[in-house]
């Protein structure tokens, strides 16, 4: 988290800001000072330009936070879990934990997004215009406006019907209504966005190199952009496809070797880590699992501190594990997975643990399937 600072939460979310945010307000902010102020309410002084560009500039990036916010909140009523907004040059990114159960769950929380936006525009626009009605002349009426058309502007270009934009969520939706398999949906969305991000960069370069139009640079970004996530989320959907057919019993380290709630980190290092080749360790406290204790975690806890510290307070707690069950597809526990845990799950049977799952187990499990779709 060393590249952005937290701003705080807003109801128990947390913000964090990219350091390139700090870029986008300043590009924006002279921008506005600069070109569209002057242009919209000429004849003002110059320090009314900066300051009202700044207030601007800043209140966008409140709009770009209202939007995620929305996907946050109607995320978390339908049953996913989230672990906090990123603000960073591009926009915003909702980090959420899980899968959505059905279709209508995943178009309330992608549609929700733009639908801010589209109300905020609308908002902006009426003030800017009830402002203007009033007698109000100059860079007021400016701002508002500006603001109105560019959240309406960012509703539109977020409902276009490609991976990772928020449309590309609700063609995923309509694709998983209509054939019922959802990640099936999911490759041809992430298609949708590579197809789509392509289109950007090419329109974008040759606007750049035969026009001469360097603006266009920016659209560039944002095609690259697109490409890859879309790329990432169609490799996911596909690695999640061909796990379908491998139960968690197939890959799980079965009985796992675990190590009392009670035991300080400084004895856990002298007494059980050179003992076991293994990087995650269940917790137990009265023959009950409470927690999943990590090599990371442990090195996160300061050498003066480690003779205090039991492992039950270093541990990611139980209810933050991913929890499994051994005749479940791997592919249904992926989505699960968390950094609390380093990505790893418990499985239990009838409340008793039965074994972990790791990333290497799944990996494992990755390379024999194609293997066997070489041989064959």
């Amino acid at each position: 988290m060393g590249q952005s600072f937290s701003l705080g939460r807003i109801s128990g979310i947390q913000i964090r800001v990219n350091w390139s945010v700090l870029l986008i307000v300043a590009l924006l902010a002279y921008g506005l000072a600069v070109g569209e102020f002057p242009a919209a309410a000429p004849r003002h002084p110059v320090a009314e330009y900066v300051a009202a560009a700044v207030v601007t500039a800043v209140a966008y990036i409140g709009s770009l936070l209202a939007h995620e916010l929305a996907h946050s909140l109607v995320a978390r009523r339908n049953g996913l879990q989230v672990e906090g907004i990123t603000l960073w040059l591009l926009g915003g990114v909702s980090r959420l934990q899980g899968e959505v159960k059905d279709p209508g769950a995943e178009v309330r929380v992608a549609g929700v997004g733009p639908l801010v936006s589209l109300l905020l525009g609308g908002a902006f626009l009426l003030v800017a215009w009830l402002v203007h009605a009033a007698g109000v002349r100059g860079v007021v009426v400016a701002a508002l406006a500006w603001l109105g058309g560019i959240n309406v502007l960012l509703a539109v270009f977020n409902v276009i019907p490609a991976a990772p934009l928020d449309g590309g969520r609700l063609l995923r939706a309509v694709l998983w209504r209509l054939t019922g398999d959802r990640l099936k949906a999911a490759v041809w969305s992430a298609r949708s966005g590579q197809v789509f991000g392509w289109a950007l960069v090419v329109i974008a370069a040759y606007l750049v190199l035969v026009r001469r139009d360097y603006s266009w640079l920016w659209f560039a970004l944002l095609g690259w952009f697109l490409i890859s996530a879309a790329t990432a989320e169609s490799q996911q959907a596909e690695l999640q496809s061909r796990l379908r057919t491998v139960a968690v019993r197939q890959v799980m380290t079965p009985d796992p070797v675990t190590v009392p709630a009670s035991t300080t980190v400084a004895q856990f290092l002298t007494d059980y880590l050179p003992r076991y080749r293994y990087s995650a360790f269940p917790v137990l406290a009265d023959g009950q699992t409470v927690g999943l204790v990590t090599v990371h975690r442990i090195n996160q806890v300061s050498p003066a501190a480690r003779g205090q510290t039991t492992l039950e307070d270093a541990a990611c707690p139980l209810r933050d594990v991913a929890r499994a069950t051994p005749d479940e597809p791997v592919a249904d526990v992926l989505p699960r997975l968390n950094e609390c845990s380093e990505r790893r799950a418990l499985v239990f049977t009838d409340g008793h643990l039965a074994g972990i799952v790791s990333p290497t187990d799944i990996s494992r499990a990755l390379e024999r399937l194609s293997r066997h779709a070489i041989d064959s």
